[in-house]
């Protein structure tokens, strides 16, 4: 094997990740290239991800890159990638995750730039995040906000937002210094602050090669999550939230479906051994059925 070419978006984090991956291949000895791809969801920052009729919306020109042969592994943020690959593609290696958490970044120009949490005007495109947020301070009102994180900085001050939410993952791999506060009534979503790698099946080397630097432990746990997550059909927009962790021979599961509106909500917390722990998302997963997920699902989807 001569190079790996890595296929990445072209935001600033996505670069940031795909050099992240580079850096531990080329500790492994091999020879790297990124090549940087626009991606549709990139492309259109006015229309909210979940009315674009798209699934994978950050991955889909990645996927097309390479079944063309044009890169050899593709870089994501794991939580943008569907449950559901195309059947020639793979997820090959799980970089550790980093931080999941939410967080709020206040607009120092605002009257209502401490403390409350119950009347502010929030930029906020994520669907998830949004009925979260409205299961615990139903004043909230919610506007619209795309782009990299520059882009929606400087829509905070533009369209007046009293606040806006991102991942604490991009704010600490991009080494931005801003205040923040972390939103703990807010589940992350599933895979949240995991970085992915993806390959051709068919490309047995490349998947040998990338394997070295996949970590077991973050494999184990968004496994679990992303399980839970295509149980439930809920797809990568959808208001469910999960997180898993391994602490000593027990995985830690919290998870939660809300519905749009955040009148309603499905909550589940549970402890499990970490031996066969792969086979607990489906279980949950039913297991929140049964106590009304899969009516909230259903109401989602009308709507």
């Amino acid at each position: 094997m001569n190079l790996i070419r890595i296929g990445t978006r072209k935001s600033p984090l996505a670069m940031w990740q795909a050099y992240a991956v580079e850096q531990k291949l080329k500790k492994q000895g091999y020879l790297t290239k990124v090549i940087p791809i626009s991606s549709h969801g990139d492309k259109n920052l006015i229309q909210p991800l979940y009315r674009m009729d798209i699934v994978g919306v950050f991955t889909k020109d990645l996927d097309i890159a390479l079944l063309n042969n044009e890169v050899d592994i593709a870089v994501h943020s794991l939580k943008d990638v569907p449950t559901i690959l195309p059947d020639s593609i793979e997820i090959t290696a799980f970089l550790e995750r980093d931080y999941e958490q939410d967080i709020l970044i206040r607009n120092s120009s605002s009257s209502k730039n401490t403390g409350n949490f119950n009347d502010l005007y929030v930029g906020c495109s994520s669907l998830r995040r949004r009925a979260f947020w409205k299961s615990q301070y139903p004043n909230v009102i919610f506007g619209d906000i795309r782009g990299n994180i520059q882009t929606r900085l400087n829509k905070l001050e533009s369209e007046n937002f009293d606040a806006t939410i991102f991942s604490l993952a991009a704010i600490k791999r991009l080494n931005i210094p801003l205040s923040y506060e972390v939103l703990d009534f807010i589940i992350p979503a599933p895979s949240q602050g995991v970085i992915a790698v993806t390959s051709l099946k068919t490309n047995t080397e490349i998947k040998k090669a990338v394997n070295k630097i996949n970590h077991k432990k973050t494999q184990i746990c968004v496994q679990i999550e992303r399980s839970f997550l295509n149980e439930l059909e809920g797809g990568c927009t959808a208001p469910v939230g999960a997180i898993a962790k391994i602490e000593g021979e027990n995985v830690h599961f919290k998870a939660g479906i809300v519905s749009l509106e955040g009148n309603d909500k499905v909550l589940l917390n549970e402890v499990f051994p970490f031996v066969n722990s792969e086979l607990h998302g489906k279980k949950l997963a039913d297991k929140a059925k049964k106590m009304g997920a899969d009516k909230i699902i259903e109401e989602i989807k009308i709507k």
